[in-house]
């Protein structure tokens, strides 16, 4: 899947307290049902994409928090 990113307004997560271990996220797409991720420190590098529902698992599933 592609998704075009150059208008993504990307923003760092809450969870990027730390300046060295910052992680950005966007909302992407027509309907913003795809979410990115990436490296703030290499921001023309690559990216995660998740759907929605990927994005909502792994939000549940509290992964992220450990």
């Amino acid at each position: 899947m592609i998704i075009d990113q150059s208008a993504a307004s990307w923003f760092k997560s809450s969870k990027s307290a730390n300046a060295s271990e910052c992680v950005e996220i966007a909302f992407l797409g027509d309907s913003a049902n795809n979410v990115g991720i990436r490296d703030s420190k290499n921001p023309g590098g690559p990216a995660l994409m998740f759907s929605g529902d990927q994005w909502d698992c792994f939000l549940s599933s509290g992964i992220w928090q450990r």
